[in-house]
């Protein structure tokens, strides 16, 4: 079969940030290390926990963002050498049950009584990632792009529980700091914590947030000092291989099977603490999540969220382009009708005000349908 190469490559680089103080500066939380053992069982009962510094008067951002939230919380950070552990207490000032919709990962924000938290790890009030749970003790994890807007298609490896009581809910995280990106020898991050709580319709935040931003906006974080520069990360290297098989008959006929088979992989490599390199070997994609059934009555094409893993972290650096509806870059384009030969990606933080992208996709052609990408 004749072979056709394409060849993709992008490179964007985000310019400087304005030079200004941040809005809520003065909002710090000191996080301090941690030799004692933490059980992640959601009961905060380690000895590790009485030494932390608590941040708590929340302020309502929802449905007023003129005073502090009626429903008090309290958030408890630590950290050792691979993990950054967070307790939160959650309240019930004003008595009530707790509202529940799923149990599913990256449940509906708006439906659950949840907690989420924002981090900032460059402090350019424009990417980080998010964790969260809801009172039953469901995840919610993304990255984050835009200054507040979170990619859910992105999941991550930690661990969460929660409990829960009539006088209130309490959740405890381990976050493995390999499953994030972030600036060797930085020791302060942007940070912020949410809370909803719907028998109040209350939306709370630790920082005051005007009621018109979401409270995932990052330009409105507090900041988490660091008593000593976070763990430098060591090797940090994921391969995922797979091997497909099949056979194929036609008419049901023994001697009319076709035997086909497929081997291929995925590769992440840190490069650094903040860079990271993605390759791919015959992709197969087919652990993906589907897409959900849309019926399209306009003239404009569907732009499907990306959920492959190779596409995914700092997709934004790529993506987000263009208009809605008129975007010159779509990575869900890429592999559509041709297979994917082999690529390679790699993307991050430079430093605190630049990023970088550069990617190469190599695809066949195919003879059956005479496309050539």
């Amino acid at each position: 079969m004749k072979k056709i190469l394409s060849f993709s490559f992008f490179l964007m680089i985000c310019g400087p940030l304005l030079f200004a103080q941040k809005k809520n500066d003065n909002f710090r939380l000191h996080i301090r290390k941690t030799n004692l053992p933490i059980e992640i069982d959601g009961k905060i009962d380690e000895e590790a926990w009485k030494h932390t510094e608590v941040a708590k008067d929340f302020f309502m951002v929802l449905p007023l963002d003129t005073g502090k939230a009626v429903q008090h919380s309290e958030i408890l950070m630590t950290y050792d050498k691979k993990y950054i552990y967070l307790a939160g207490i959650f309240y019930n000032n004003t008595k009530g049950p707790y509202f529940v919709e799923s149990l599913r990962r990256d449940f509906s924000f708006g439906k659950n009584d949840n907690f989420l938290i924002f981090i900032d790890p460059f402090n350019n009030q424009t990417t980080g990632f998010s964790f969260g749970t809801n009172a039953a003790g469901a995840q919610w994890d993304g990255t984050m792009y835009n200054g507040g807007k979170v990619d859910l298609n992105w999941d991550s490896k930690w661990v969460s529980a929660v409990k829960q009581d009539k006088e209130k809910w309490v959740c405890e995280m381990a976050i493995p700091f390999k499953s994030i990106r972030y600036k060797k020898g930085v020791k302060e991050w942007g940070i912020n914590f949410s809370r909803l709580d719907l028998k109040t319709s209350e939306k709370s935040s630790w920082t005051p947030i005007p009621r018109q931003f979401p409270t995932a906006s990052l330009a409105y974080t507090g900041v988490l000092v660091w008593d000593t520069v976070p763990p430098v990360q060591g090797t940090n290297i994921s391969v995922i291989p797979y091997v497909l098989g099949a056979v194929i008959s036609e008419n049901n006929d023994k001697n009319d099977l076709v035997y086909d088979k497929k081997t291929g992989g995925d590769v992440k490599f840190a490069l650094s603490s903040s860079l990271n390199l993605d390759l791919t070997v015959n992709p197969d994609f087919s652990q993906v999540e589907v897409d959900r059934q849309v019926t399209n009555l306009d003239r404009y094409e569907l732009f499907f969220p990306e959920k492959r893993q190779f596409f995914l972290e700092n997709g934004d650096l790529f993506a987000n382009f263009g208009y809605p509806t008129i975007r010159p870059f779509f990575s869900r384009r890429i592999g559509l009708g041709v297979p994917i030969q082999a690529g390679a990606r790699m993307s991050g933080n430079l430093n605190e005000d630049w990023r970088i992208g550069v990617m190469d996709i190599q695809t066949s052609g195919m003879e059956e349908t005479g496309l050539p990408n």
